[in-house]
């Protein structure tokens, strides 16, 4: 992974401002910022999408052989429970130092809370929608693929966002095994010599920003995938 050097805060005597945030440092390395960040982003994209695969498919699972549910929800949990750091490293001997080592533990993260999102989502379907699809002469796949699960998309957007914001924030502990992403500033700040402030508010705001963003996005994408929703909240 290629790795760029930020320009240590002490090069400048000249910078002037608040002690604690220097704008010139930002300057300095605009660069690199947008390239953390874009990390960040590819990282957190990455385990939602496989997260989200991997997820309906454990869904479905469940959702045809109910006795199963519980033995999922089992296993996803106890995966959840794995210390971030602890997962990272075990799989360092494997895959090295690379995109696919942070991206298996921080797609795992996700999969306890969207399979029994989508589990819930699915049940919550009202019966007598069921029946008339069933009347309709629909068969049990379409009537999963084509009602129950478009029915079932705010309860899987509702869970989305919480795996979204947990994932973004756990994209920043990849920094610590040199995986990039944002919180590679934190670290930066808090190794050097003299701490240097700026880099760790510049990681810590940058996180928080992206995960707001993300949360919106995806609020927005709810109501527009799902308008009738609005309707019954504004009853």
């Amino acid at each position: 992974m290629h790795v760029t050097a930020v320009t240590p805060l002490a090069a400048d005597s000249g910078d002037v401002g608040p002690p604690i945030f220097q704008w010139k440092w930002v300057d300095r390395n605009a660069d690199d910022i947008v390239q953390r960040l874009g990390e960040h982003i590819s990282l957190t994209a990455a385990a939602l999408g496989v997260g989200l695969v991997v997820s309906i498919a454990l869904a479905v699972l469940s959702l045809r052989y109910r006795w199963s549910y519980g033995v999922i929800l089992s296993a996803t949990g106890a995966l959840y429970v794995i210390p971030s750091l602890g997962a990272f490293a075990v799989l360092v001997p494997f895959f090295g130092l690379t995109f696919l080592t942070a991206m298996i533990p921080l797609a795992t993260y996700t999969l306890l809370i969207l399979v029994r999102n989508i589990v819930t989502g699915v049940d919550q379907v009202p019966n007598e929608v069921r029946e008339a699809a069933v009347g309709m002469g629909y068969t049990r796949g379409r009537l999963l693929w084509q009602i129950e699960l478009p029915l079932a998309l705010p309860v899987v957007i509702a869970g989305l966002r919480v795996a979204a914001v947990t994932t973004i924030g756990l994209v920043t502990v990849t920094s610590m095994l040199g995986l990039g992403g944002l919180g590679y500033f934190i670290r930066a700040g808090i190794q050097t010599a003299t701490p240097n402030p700026t880099e760790i508010i510049v990681g810590v705001v940058l996180s928080v920003v992206l995960a707001v963003i993300v949360d919106l996005l995806l609020w927005f994408s709810e109501r527009l995938l799902a308008p009738w929703t609005r309707k019954v909240r504004a009853r």
